[in-house]
């Protein structure tokens, strides 16, 4: 074939071609002109940042009898036969397809003979994270002891599943992603150079889908030229790589704004009858926003802007949006991108979170507007008192001062809790110790029954007394007393859970702590006393003669 593709056209002779690597490139010139050549180097990177041209312009410069300032002339046999591939000395070995240890031992092998036509053995080892473990330790016993001659130099993708013990014997470069700005300056030097007319939005299109990859740009140009007629056209560019236009993305992203979920729909599905990806789609709603947040933050970070040009449609979106609005759609539209991975129906899954953003911002102006026309209601409301009040004259402040007071006593003995003193005092009366011993043994049981808001009042809550007909609970806080002891629904539940129990209809009483010793007190003093008493009243005549006839010691009386 007689055509080549661009990026092999286009591909660097020279470190001054290597676009976006200058702290590579220089580094490496230096070397060169200071005669510190490493035997191994390392270079690593992004796909399509310039790793391999990198490592042929090295092998060209360390062998080249005629480079400038670290150059290589590409004019010499030399620098020729390097670049065809002509010449056997500088080896450009694929570990991905030859990744066994006998591959590599093939070439190590040959390592030992002296280049035939250049200073310099060059190898070239492309990919070499793929290399298997034997193959490395192969590998890693060269470049412990490699001859003068040989220089390695190993290109990969993925660094960290390199052994630590080769890395650390070889010299390494990071390639770094290529901006945007530097590709598209690139692109507009080739164009110029092939006569081709184009627009500077589609240039730009194709410089922000490379994703920092210069091959994969001039890919993406080479494509784009066999698609357009005379010019490359913005509807080119979208229509290669799979985007969607800033226009369009403006006119869904202004559809949010407003709530308007049927624009933002419409848009949606023509979006996809043109036979766009949702998953894109999703990705540049991601990347607008994304571009929105900054610009708003700082309007001065225009050449981080990865998906917009700034326009009168994006600054009026830009106006219109609020900083927590955008994080809210943003990590709405995340959480839509990571459910699209695991269903069959990604479509719908868009759909619904266009549908939610439109509807929430509706919803959100609803409730703001109803909370605002509450506060003016409120606010006219007060400046009708506070006029009747003007009108009404000056108010006598000793009669203010004592109404409060007359209103607030009442209040507290209303709030108070009234202790039943007599229901205690007859429970009491009757009360048996069998009877509280079978409520406490179920105490337990009868919390379980309860509901959770129920039992919750009897945490700190206790049974002290039971008869057959009442049982009195003592609860460590008044409040909590109250609480229960007016809740009619407790009440009766636990007249039902206790008659289970007990099988007997129980009255519950409650009683605080303090008040419930001081009843306790007083009922113990009156028992004491009315013993005391009936202990004075005169003895039985028939047990006195009893006594005087055998003797109070041998006399047994029973009740």
């Amino acid at each position: 074939m007689s055509y080549q593709a661009l990026y092999r056209v286009w591909r660097p002779q020279i470190f001054a071609d290597v676009v976006g690597q200058s702290h590579v490139t220089k580094t490496l010139q230096n070397a060169l002109i200071q005669e510190k050549i490493s035997h191994a180097y390392l270079f690593s990177g992004p796909r399509g940042t310039g790793k391999t041209s990198a490592a042929k312009i090295l092998a060209k410069a360390v062998n080249c009898p005629n480079s400038v300032d670290g150059e290589p002339c590409n004019e010499c046999p030399s620098c020729k036969g390097i670049t065809d591939g002509s010449i056997p000395d500088v080896i450009e070995f694929d570990a991905a397809s030859n990744s066994r240890v006998e591959e590599m031992r093939d070439v190590l092998d040959k390592v030992k003979f002296a280049p035939s036509a250049t200073k310099y053995k060059v190898y070239i080892i492309d990919e070499v994270h793929m290399l298997s473990i034997s193959a490395f330790n192969a590998l890693l016993k060269t470049l412990e002891e490699p001859p003068k001659h040989v220089i390695f130099v190993l290109a990969t993708t993925e660094p960290h599943k390199i052994p630590l013990t080769i890395i650390s014997r070889c010299q390494r470069f990071d390639f770094k992603r290529i901006t945007s700005s530097t590709i598209v300056e690139r692109l507009r030097l080739i164009l110029h150079q092939s006569g081709q007319a184009y627009d500077e939005e589609a240039i730009q299109v194709i410089a922000r889908t490379a994703e920092g990859g210069m091959r994969d740009a001039l890919s993406l140009l080479d494509q784009t030229l066999s698609y357009s007629s005379e010019k490359i056209t913005l509807e080119d560019a979208l229509m290669i790589t799979g985007s969607v236009s800033q226009q369009v993305l403006s006119t869904i992203v202004k559809a949010i704004l407003h709530h308007n979920s049927q624009e933002a729909l419409k848009w949606l599905h023509k979006l996809i009858a043109e036979g766009k990806d949702v998953a894109r789609l999703v990705e540049d709603l991601l990347l607008y926003y994304r571009d929105l947040l900054l610009y708003k933050s700082s309007p001065d970070l225009v050449e981080y802007l990865e998906k917009v040009i700034v326009d009168d449609d994006f600054i009026e979106n830009v106006e219109g949006y609020t900083d927590d609005r955008v994080y809210q759609i943003i990590d709405q539209l995340n959480k839509t991108q990571q459910e699209m991975k695991w269903t069959n129906h990604p479509r719908i899954f868009l759909e619904v979170s266009l549908i939610q953003l439109c509807e929430t911002e509706k919803v959100n102006n609803q409730e703001d507007s109803n909370k605002i026309n509450h506060l003016l209601e409120k606010l006219s409301q007060l400046e009708t008192e506070l006029q009747q009040l003007k009108e009404a004259g000056p108010v006598n402040t000793s009669t203010q001062e004592q109404a409060p007071k007359s209103q607030r006593s009442p209040a507290r003995q209303g709030n108070s809790f009234k202790v039943p003193t007599g229901k205690i005092e007859r429970t009491l009366s009757d009360a048996t110790k069998q009877n509280l011993q079978i409520i406490k043994t179920n105490w337990a049981n009868v919390l379980t029954q309860l509901k959770r808001s129920h039992s919750a009042l009897l945490n700190d809550a206790e049974p002290v007394a039971a008869s057959d007909s009442g049982l009195i609970i003592k609860f460590k806080y008044e409040i909590h007393c109250q609480m229960a002891m007016q809740n009619q629904e407790f009440i009766s539940i636990m007249k039902n859970v206790l008659a289970t129990i007990t099988g007997k209809q129980l009255e519950v009483i409650g009683v605080p702590e303090e008040q419930w010793m001081e009843i306790r007190s007083s009922f113990i003093s009156q028992h004491r006393q009315q013993i005391k008493e009936e202990d004075k009243q005169p003895n039985d005549p028939l047990i006195e003669e009893a006594k005087r006839l055998v003797g109070e010691e041998l006399l047994e009386i029973k009740d």
